[in-house]
């Protein structure tokens, strides 16, 4: 047990705001998934764990939510001549559940209903992500949705929604048919829809992977009069493998693949970027991780709390929004979880039982308040912490990441400073042993499908627990494993 790590709050230097951006939206996999109870009982928990304010989920109007359908009135007329209309009665479904556990959608405009599709391809099931074949309907659909919710739910309402215009757009062949220019012309005709139903209302693009086509569309929409409300983009640190346009900063050994430090890069490039420009508005990642791969084990383990830890650490307060992808498991873009545990992207589990990631999710939201500078000694450029005053005291939140991101966890020594009068803390961590319900599962034996009985053993130990701390000497000292994090809460 060599490594050490000390770390040094200045307590009694100036503060600046650490404000929750990780926490004011969730990411749900396809809008449908809305539509269950499970779904919505986990947005609910999500809600009271988290706070998230707004949900965003693709596929809004996709043909499995019936938004443009045909009338079952009409059934004695041949199927290709049958007259379609807006039906959003799934969507409201939706919607009303939403607004009825305190959160507010993200209004997704995608994708292309197939009746309105320009050509055949699919993502997922069903999920036609071609272009409109007539721009101009593309418009009226687009503004007669809007026009609907605002009669049902009054203009004040649908204005507090952020409204967005598709999902990264530049991976073409995948979630766009077309190339850069037939997608700057489908922004411009919904942003006349959006427009025309509301022009208060905040419509944000161009929601493009790896930071991607920012410049170009700041440019793009100011010559045509169609500037966004705000900007969208995406990032996952293994995104350095695709060899990305991304706007980056930092050195070149932070580019490579496989670098702990490519997402927090991205953010701070895209920043500069934008800072440049003189861009003043909002900046939303709206889907951002450590890995975009469907399955991948380590997304279960307190690897991921780690590096969310540490990039909310760099980056947190570079944006006004941090929506990690995603909040559950009931999922389905690359197949369908059969196991409670499968390296899929979720937070939670297939029945709501909270991941690691979760929880790190949690305890960011425990220092929220007035961030102040840490000194520290550490042998790895890989550790760090958050230390900030809060409304109930202070709190510390420290991250230990590996150089290796697949290496056996190791174990190390952490010291904390407290600020002076300290007479009481906490101390919550994050590891192998600690808020890893994946672990424990393991431990039964990996069961396929949890019985009832076992779903309620493991929920009972799935909480938010903490250890008392010895304060006497002024340092909260404890052990910590490298990968992990762990949160000294002083009051």
């Amino acid at each position: 047990m060599s490594e050490s790590l000390h770390i040094r709050p200045d307590w009694n230097s100036p503060s600046t705001p650490f404000e929750p951006t990780w926490s004011r939206m969730a990411n749900v996999d396809q809008f449908v998934w809305m539509t269950r109870a499970d779904m919505l009982e986990q947005l609910a928990m999500a809600k009271a764990d988290l706070g998230f304010e707004h949900v965003r989920a693709c596929g809004m109007l996709d043909d499995k939510m019936k938004a443009w359908t045909q009338d079952p009135r009409d059934f004695r007329i041949p199927e290709k001549e049958r007259p379609r209309h807006l039906n959003f009665q799934m969507i409201d479904m939706v919607i009303d559940r939403l607004l009825g556990l305190g959160i507010k959608p993200l209004y997704t405009t995608c994708f292309t209903p197939s009746a309105m599709a320009s050509g055949a391809l699919e993502i997922w099931q069903h999920s036609n992500t071609t272009p409109p074949k007539d721009l101009k309907a593309w418009s009226r659909f687009v503004r007669d949705g809007i026009e609907h919710e605002m009669r049902l739910r009054g203009e004040e309402e649908v204005a507090s929604w952020y409204f967005e215009c598709w999902n990264e757009p530049n991976l073409q062949g995948c979630f766009f048919s077309g190339n850069q220019s037939e997608w700057f012309d489908l922004w411009a005709a919904t942003h006349e829809g959006v427009k025309a139903a509301c022009p208060g209302l905040r419509l944000g693009g161009p929601s493009s992977a790896r930071g991607e086509w920012i410049e170009e569309f700041l440019s793009w929409t100011k010559q045509r009069g169609c500037e966004p409300d705000y900007l969208i983009s995406h990032f996952y640190n293994n995104d350095s493998e695709s060899a990305p346009l991304s706007p980056f900063d930092g050195p070149a050994s932070h580019k490579v693949k496989d670098s702990p430090h490519f997402g927090a890069g991205v953010a701070r490039g895209t920043r500069k970027l934008l800072d440049r420009i003189g861009y003043t508005g909002e900046l939303h990642w709206n889907e951002w991780g450590r890995s975009w791969f469907p399955a991948d084990p380590l997304k279960e383990t307190a690897l991921e709390a780690a590096y969310i830890v540490k990039t909310m650490a760099e980056v947190s307060q570079t944006a006004d929004i941090f929506a990690f992808w995603c909040l559950s498991d009931i999922y389905d873009q690359a197949g369908y979880s059969r196991e409670e545990f499968q390296g899929n992207y979720g937070m939670l589990s297939l029945h709501g039982l909270r991941k690691p990631a979760y929880f790190a999710h949690m305890l960011l939201n425990r220092v929220v308040g007035e961030r102040v500078p840490v000194e520290g000694q550490a042998e790895s450029a890989l550790d760090g912490a958050i230390a900030s005053r809060t409304p109930e005291g202070a709190a510390v939140l420290v991250y230990r990441y590996p150089e290796v991101f697949d290496s056996e966890p190791t174990m190390g020594k952490v010291s904390v400073a407290l600020p002076p009068g300290t007479l009481t803390a906490k101390l919550y961590r994050i590891d192998r042993e600690h808020h890893n319900i994946p672990g424990a599962w393991k431990s039964l034996g990996s069961p396929a499908c949890l019985t009832p009985g076992l779903h309620r053993e493991l929920a009972e130990t799935n909480g938010l627990t903490s250890e008392t701390i010895d304060v006497s000497s002024g340092l909260a000292s404890f052990t910590l494993e490298r990968p992990g994090i762990a949160l000294v809460e002083i009051s």
